[in-house]
């Protein structure tokens, strides 16, 4: 008997050990090996070639003139779609801090993802009426705005009309909760094809609240059969409705899963089924299109992500991608890549920066975070890469263009020459940084060629522009600079490994001196002159840990390398020191402002005019 029962429990474990695996098969998973390191804002990831990071929003207090007349500091919670031959980007925007009201939705417009519109208000405040109550939370609304708080914003309908979305919750105080689904209810207006807005109507109210009460009529009261009939399709559909579920009544029939689990995106399978992901990573399986889950979502085996928001799609080329903050932090944001949707093999760097946060305020988190690209049926851009949009500490608002297929390495030697490539095309394999008062973009230089331009007068911030090349262990690095300035700015130039450690820097400081980093102390290389052209040549060996400092054909001395690397992998362009800070240790909360942070300095200009890599 005991044999038996031994026989028999053997084959239940066994059994449950096989349902695991199966499951493990059909789940989304990551079998990758790299791992981020939070101690580094890059987590010391490779970066995915070619990716664009272009500040839409700056936030300032001090001179809202300077930011399109808006003074509010929190924005946050950016969506994204691209209709009419248009990206449309709306985010929420709060004075000071999270679920502080008053609140409003933005919107901004670009027809190539670089230059975008002044935002304009697509959702207002909203006024709660004195004395309103919210069930079961103490005080009396009295001056009370609503809080605005959105999972999704858009949907293109199937007769191509385009709807935005928002949802007015109510926060009696700093710490409620607005998405409760004791709030007001979830607003919907059309975006017509002329850029005008249609009215403000309510698609969907809580069941706590009294609709003789609201500012807007209910959808069904327009006059416009086609947006009613737009609208009953988002109601019709389980998909849109899931990423409802937090701000919804906790027993709305209309959303298929109600546990409130955070954030939902999703992506279909060849063969039909539904991909769900949720914050901490959670993840399960539909068969039947939203409407029900094979399992309860899970933690997806290997993946690494905190209570932060992550978007899953299918790219243009037929494959997959996971983008994230792969570790407990809201920094780094990577991008994670998959053949079949379920399985993960990579994890490449997306934005590795954090800019400091001007402005301190309630639940505002350091770093990239809250990624949401554009959903399934809300446009392609022409370009057919993937585009995304994010937050950057809760303050200002980012958009990303990351190169489809997405690539990590190079094998030829560069040979650029900006002036002799194609419009459009001279950054292809560059990745950038460019804040709206810190830009990297190619410009005319003062000669009139083309040029990579790195402009800055953020006294915080700084435009950064890097280049992957093959992997050498010797490697000379030529590039021709014109500096517009010697009395201000800095550019730092370094070579760095595939993790991001540099192993010599130089540097063009405000002094007039072209120098380098070779140890605790700079070492000088030479003046420089405001408006000359430099050709530099820099012959790297990592063996003997020596360089070679070349300037317009005149050698200029060896340079001892201020750390080991394995390879040189990358060189780096960068207007401003290395920033360490936040880190791991770094309070949670920040409730200061920096110093004077909406007023521009005076600005420094270099232009790059080619780049040039070969062995020796």
């Amino acid at each position: 008997m005991t044999k038996l029962k031994t026989y028999t429990s053997g084959l239940i474990t066994l059994a449950l050990l096989g349902s695991l695996s199966l499951q493990a098969q059909d789940t989304v998973h990551y079998t990758g090996t790299t791992l981020s390191n939070v101690d580094y804002h890059h987590g010391q990831l490779s970066p995915a070639i070619g990716v664009h990071n272009i500040q839409v929003f700056r936030a300032n207090r001090e001179h809202p003139e300077l930011a399109d007349g808006f003074s509010w500091t929190y924005n946050h919670a950016p969506m994204l779609a691209y209709w009419n031959n248009t990206f449309f980007l709306e985010y929420l925007s709060d004075p000071v801090g999270e679920h502080i009201p008053p609140s409003q939705t933005l919107l901004h417009t670009s027809k190539d993802g670089y230059n975008w519109s002044k935002p304009v208000i697509l959702f207002p405040q909203y006024k709660i009426p004195d004395g309103w109550k919210k069930e079961g939370y103490p005080g009396v609304a009295k001056d009370l705005y609503a809080t605005m708080h959105q999972r999704v914003g858009f949907y293109v309908s199937k007769k191509q009309r385009l709807l935005a979305l928002a949802y007015y919750g109510i926060a009696m105080d700093a710490k409620d909760d607005p998405n409760d689904g004791k709030g007001i209810g979830r607003v919907v207006r059309e975006i017509k094809k002329d850029g005008s807005f249609g009215q403000i109507y309510f698609l969907r109210y809580n069941s706590t609240w009294d609709p003789k009460k609201s500012q807007f009529p209910f959808y069904t009261k327009s006059k416009d059969k086609g947006f009613v009939q737009a609208c009953n399709e988002i109601l019709d559909n389980p998909l849109m409705m899931q990423q409802m579920v937090e701000e919804a009544d906790r027993n709305d029939p209309l959303i298929p899963f109600k546990r409130p689990v955070k954030a939902f995106s999703y992506y279909h399978l060849p063969d039909g089924r539904v991909v769900g992901l949720w914050k901490h990573a959670l993840t399960s399986v539909s068969d039947n299109g939203g409407k029900s889950w094979k399992y309860d979502p899970l933690r997806a085996p290997g993946f690494v992500n905190s209570n932060a928001k992550i978007w899953g799609q299918r790219m243009s080329d037929g494959r997959y991608a996971t983008v994230y903050n792969p570790s407990e932090f809201r920094w780094p944001l990577a991008v994670s890549t998959s053949d079949n949707g379920l399985e993960y093999k990579d994890l490449l760097l997306v934005n590795g920066e954090i800019s400091p946060m001007r402005y301190g305020g309630n639940y505002k988190s350091y770093g990239p975070q809250y990624i949401r690209g554009i959903l399934e049926g809300n446009g392609t851009p022409p370009d057919r890469n993937m585009w995304l949009t994010y937050s950057m500490n809760k303050e200002d608002i980012w958009v990303a263009k990351v190169p489809v297929p997405v690539i990590s390495k190079v094998s030829a030697p560069v040979n650029e020459v900006f002036n002799q490539m194609p419009a459009g095309n001279e950054l292809n394999y560059w990745n950038i940084f460019s804040p709206l008062w810190a830009s990297a973009k190619i410009e005319k230089a003062p000669d009139g060629s083309k040029a990579l331009t790195l402009r800055d007068k953020d006294r915080y911030d700084y435009a950064k522009a890097e280049r992957v090349i093959p992997a050498a262990k010797k490697v000379a690095v030529e590039f021709s600079i014109i500096p517009a300035q010697s009395d201000k700015g800095s550019l730092q130039i370094e070579f760095v490994d595939a993790k991001g450690i540099p192993a010599s820097r130089l540097i063009f400081n405000a002094e007039g001196q072209f120098e380098a980093k070779v140890g605790y102390r700079n070492s000088g290389i030479m003046k420089y002159e405001a408006g000359k052209q430099y050709n530099i040549r820099i012959e790297l060996d990592r063996d003997k840990r020596i360089y070679n400092v070349i300037v317009n054909g005149e050698t200029r001395g060896a340079k001892l390398q201020f750390a080991p690397v394995a390879a040189f992998e990358r060189v780096v362009f960068r207007t401003g020191d290395v920033r360490r800070f936040p880190n791991a240790d770094t309070p949670t909360d920040q409730n200061y402002d920096l110093k004077d942070p909406g007023t521009p300095v005076s600005e420094a200009v270099y232009y790059i005019k080619s780049f040039k890599t070969s062995s020796y």
